[in-house]
C-alpha cells in the first residue's frame, strides 16, 4: 500500500468473532480521512490518489452464469427493494428463459432479507427461475406461483433469519450477491440502502459476488452500524440502550478469498411511492393519536413517549404523518425495521428526533434529500442488521410502541396479516410478530370493510393467525379503537364488535356470540367461517347486504 497524500492515517480495529466465516478475530487495516472515510478503489481505476493491490475481477454475464447452477441456493441483498441486487437477478432471468426454451431445467432457491423488489419477486419469478423462497416476498407473480404450489415458500419471522442460516437449517448458501458502494482488498463491504441479512450472506456463502452500485452515495456508510451476533451459547447482552446507540462498524466483512468478483450498475432502488392519505387512514390515525394522548395523561407513557415502530404500507405511513403533524404529540424516536417516506419530512421538521431501521425504503427523491444533507441525517439515522433492528430483547428494553396493519381480525383479537381465506398468501408475517409480541403497546390497524362493504375485516374466527390474542393489545379501524388489555374473551368480543366492526356487520357478529356454545372462548364451529364461505360462494360476506 502506497500513501500519496499525508492527510490520511491508519487505524487498526478489531472485528468481533461470529459464526460462519468469522471463526477467529480479524485485524484489518482501516483507512480514514480526518473528515470522513475515503473511497478505496475496487476496479482498475484507482481513486483518491491511493494505489491498492488485490483488485477484484469484474465479471461479465458468462462468468456470472458459470457460478450459479440449477438448484443452487442464492442469497441476495435487499430488505424491501432497498439495497437489493439488480444486475445478477436480471442476468439469471434472461438465462432461465433461454435455458427453458431449450427444454433444460434452471431453478434456484432464493433468500433475501425481506421482499426484494421486481428484479427478484416478479422478473425472476416470471421466468420460472425460483423453486424455493424465504423469508418474505412481495411480488404478484411470485405470490401467484406460491399459491399454485409451484414455488415452496418459507414464511418466517425476520429476526430469526440470520441464526437460521448461520446454523445451517437451510443448508449451505452457494452464492451470495450483495449490493455495495465499495469493497476493499481486505474484505470490508460498504452496503447501500439496506443492511438486512447481507452481513450473514457475506459470512456464510461459499462464493460471493459484489454488485457495485455507482448510483448510491458513498456517504450511506455513515448510517450503517453492523454488528454480528455470535452463535449461542456465547452471547452477551446487546448493548443497544437507545434507538441511536451504535455498537458496530460502518461496514460488513467478507473473506476476500470467497469474492469471485464484482459486477457494476448505476441504478436506483425500485421503491414506489405510497398512495395519498385518504379519509379512512385519517380516521384511523385520529383514533390512535387520541389513545396515545390518553395513555400519556394516565402516566402509562412518559412525557417524551416511547419509540415507535411502524409497519410498511399506506395506513402506517399516514399514521406516522399524522403523529408528526399533531401539536400535542411531542418529538419522538423510532425503533423500526424500515425508514419510509413520511419519516424524512418528520425528521426535517424536528418531529422525528432519530430512527433506527434496517433499510431506507424511500422513493428516489427522498433518498436524495437524505444523501444531499448527510451532515444532518447522518447522526439521526442508524441502519442495522435485521436481527438487531427486529431483536425481541431490544424491542422489550426500549418499550417500543408497535403499529402494524392487519388483513383481518377476529372478535377475540387474533390477527391475520398474511393469508386470504387462510390459504392464499399475500406477503408474509414479516417483522410484525417480533414487534407485537415484545412491544410495550401493540397496535393493529385496518379499515373495517373492503370492496365496498363486501368484505368485513372483523370476523368470528380468522382462518389464519399471525399474531394471537395473547400479544395483540389494541385494534383500530376507522370506526373506533378497542383497548383489549385486561379483558376476558367475551369482553374483548363485545368491545371489538361495538367499537371496530362496521355497523352493517355488528348484528351478525353479535348473533354469532349470543348463539355460540359455551366455553372460555365461545365458538360455533359450524358457523365460524360462514362469512368466508359466503365470500367464496357469492362474492360477498353478507350477500343481502347493500353497499356500505
Amino acid at each position: 500500500m502506497i500513501f500519496l497524500r499525508a492527510e490520511f492515517f491508519v487505524m487498526t480495529v478489531m472485528i468481533p468473532a461470529a459464526s460462519c466465516f468469522f471463526k477467529k478475530g480479524h485485524e484489518p487495516v482501516v483507512l480514514f480521512n480526518r473528515d470522513s472515510m475515503i473511497n478505496i478503489c475496487v476496479n482498475p481505476i484507482c481513486q483518491n490518489g491511493i494505489i491498492m493491490m488485490n483488485k477484484y475481477e469484474i465479471l461479465d454475464k458468462d462468468r456470472v452464469l458459470s457460478l450459479i447452477k440449477n438448484g443452487d441456493t442464492v442469497a441476495f441483498s435487499g430488505f424491501s427493494p432497498a439495497g437489493g441486487a439488480k444486475v445478477v437477478p436480471r442476468m439469471l432471468a434472461e438465462h432461465a428463459s433461454a435455458v427453458h426454451r431449450q427444454g433444460k431445467p434452471f431453478r434456484i432457491r432464493v433468500l433475501t432479507g425481506a421482499s426484494a423488489g421486481d428484479y427478484i419477486d416478479n422478473d425472476l419469478a416470471k421466468t420460472n427461475a425460483i423453486q424455493w423462497r424465504a423469508p418474505y416476498q412481495g411480488g404478484r407473480e411470485l405470490r401467484d406461483q406460491i399459491n399454485r404450489q409451484e414455488v415452496q415458500y418459507v414464511d418466517m419471522h425476520l429476526s430469526h433469519l440470520a441464526q437460521t442460516v448461520s446454523a445451517g437449517f437451510f443448508g449451505k448458501i452457494d452464492v451470495g450477491v450483495v449490493e455495495a458502494t465499495e469493497i476493499t482488498p481486505d474484505g470490508r463491504v460498504y452496503l447501500t440502502t439496506s443492511i438486512g441479512a447481507s452481513p450473514t450472506w457475506l459470512a456464510c456463502a461459499d462464493k460471493v459476488i459484489i454488485e457495485i452500485n455507482h448510483h448510491h452515495s458513498h456517504r450511506l456508510r455513515e448510517l450503517a452500524d453492523i454488528f454480528i451476533i455470535p452463535p449461542p451459547p456465547r452471547r452477551s447482552p446487546i448493548n443497544v440502550h437507545t434507538p441511536l446507540t451504535r455498537i458496530g462498524w460502518p461496514y460488513a466483512q467478507v473473506d476476500p478469498k470467497k469474492v469471485v468478483g464484482i459486477v457494476e450498475n448505476d441504478e436506483p432502488d425500485q421503491v414506489a411511492a405510497f398512495s395519498s392519505e385518504d379519509a379512512m387512514s385519517r380516521k384511523i390515525a385520529d383514533h390512535v393519536i387520541r389513545f396515545l394522548l390518553e395513555e400519556k395523561q394516565a402516566g402509562r407513557i412518559p412525557e417524551q413517549f416511547f419509540p415507535f415502530q411502524a409497519g410498511v404500507g399506506n395506513t402506517a405511513n399516514a399514521v406516522l404523518a399524522a403523529l408528526g403533524n399533531h401539536p400535542e404529540i411531542p418529538p419522538f424516536y423510532m425503533y423500526s425495521e424500515v425508514f419510509q417516506d413520511a419519516m424524512v419530512d418528520l425528521m426535517s421538521d424536528g418531529k422525528l428526533l432519530g430512527a433506527s431501521a434496517t433499510s431506507l425504503t424511500v422513493v428516489p427523491e427522498k433518498l436524495a434529500r437524505i444523501t444531499d444533507n448527510m451532515d444532518f441525517f447522518g447522526s439521526r439515522i442508524v441502519l442495522r442488521p435485521q436481527e438487531i433492528s427486529n431483536h425481541p430483547g431490544i424491542i422489550r428494553r426500549l418499550g417500543v410502541i408497535a403499529m402494524n396493519t392487519a388483513l383481518e381480525m377476529d372478535i377475540y383479537g387474533n390477527v391475520n396479516s398474511s393469508h386470504v381465506f387462510g390459504t392464499h398468501v399475500v406477503n408474509g408475517v414479516g417483522g410484525s410478530g417480533e414487534f407485537t409480541r415484545n412491544s410495550h403497546l401493540s397496535i393493529f390497524m385496518t379499515p373495517s370493510v373492503a370492496k365496498g362493504g363486501k368484505i368485513s375485516a372483523v370476523v368470528p374466527m380468522t382462518p389464519h393467525v399471525d399474531n394471537n390474542e395473547h400479544s395483540v393489545q389494541i385494534v383500530v379501524t376507522e370506526q373506533g379503537l378497542a383497548d383489549l388489555r385486561g379483558l376476558g374473551p367475551i369482553e374483548r368480543a363485545e368491545k371489538i364488535i361495538s367499537t371496530c366492526a362496521h355497523p352493517a356487520y355488528r348484528p351478525f357478529l353479535t348473533d354469532y356470540i349470543n348463539n355460540s356454545p359455551g366455553g372460555h372462548i365461545p365458538h360455533d364451529l359450524n358457523r365460524c367461517y360462514e362469512l368466508h364461505r359466503n365470500l367464496m360462494e357469492t362474492g360477498a360476506m353478507l350477500p343481502d347486504l347493500p353497499g356500505v
